[in-house]
């Protein structure tokens, strides 16, 4: 019986060595794993913008970056590579564009989206913004500034609300402004609900 109790206790602490590992590389290990592919990514796309611009008439490609986010309320350093694609392979990679969504410039609703934990958590003080704070999204051929609306600590809603998604949010009617929208988890843990934030253009900056 001793022998039975004693194995079973160490089954038990080596199951809780491992949840605490797992748990480790979720938090920590994937982290600088994504840090490093978005700093790569960043890297690639600056070296690729040195050559001479040309009109973007293409959709990007699924899972590439293909901009540059700031939010200067994060630090004059904080730079995050635009991906293509929200998967949680495009997720693990950068700041996820929703592909039904519009391009920065357009008119309607140009939305993204970023982990608060794991893989970098580039959008952790995400809910730290409020109304007027800007987001500057940088492309080959200009720099667009947006201002908020109000804070994503305003507003949260289940996965499946997807109007905050639509050309203009809340409203069937033809976009005739460039919006921004910017969505995250609500909960510092596994949740199906999201923190949004709405914003508009105030200003574009073409590249010589």
């Amino acid at each position: 019986m001793r022998g039975v109790i004693r194995g079973l206790g160490v089954a038990l602490l080596v199951g809780g060595l491992c949840v605490l590992g797992w748990v480790g590389w979720q938090y920590f290990g994937t982290g600088i794993a994504s840090n490093q592919q978005m700093d790569q990514a960043e890297n690639a796309l600056r070296n690729q913008w040195k050559a001479p611009a040309v009109p973007t008439t293409a959709e990007p490609a699924a899972g590439k970056p293909f901009e540059l986010l700031r939010i200067p309320k994060f630090g004059a350093d904080w730079v995050k590579p635009i991906v293509e694609g929200v998967t949680a392979d495009d997720l693990a990679r950068g700041i996820g564009h929703y592909p039904q969504t519009q391009l920065p410039g357009q008119p309607g609703n140009f939305a993204i989206a970023g982990h608060r934990v794991t893989h970098g958590s580039p959008f952790r003080h995400l809910l730290d913004l409020g109304k007027g704070d800007q987001i500057i999204v940088e492309t080959q051929n200009a720099t667009y500034t947006y201002e908020l609306d109000g804070s994503p600590r305003d507003l949260t809603v289940n996965a499946s609300q997807t109007w905050v998604l639509d050309p203009v949010p809340g409203k069937r009617t033809t976009p005739t402004r460039s919006l921004i929208t910017l969505t995250t988890c609500q909960d510092l843990f596994h949740s199906p609900d999201r923190s949004v934030a709405f914003g508009h253009l105030v200003k574009v900056s073409k590249k010589s």
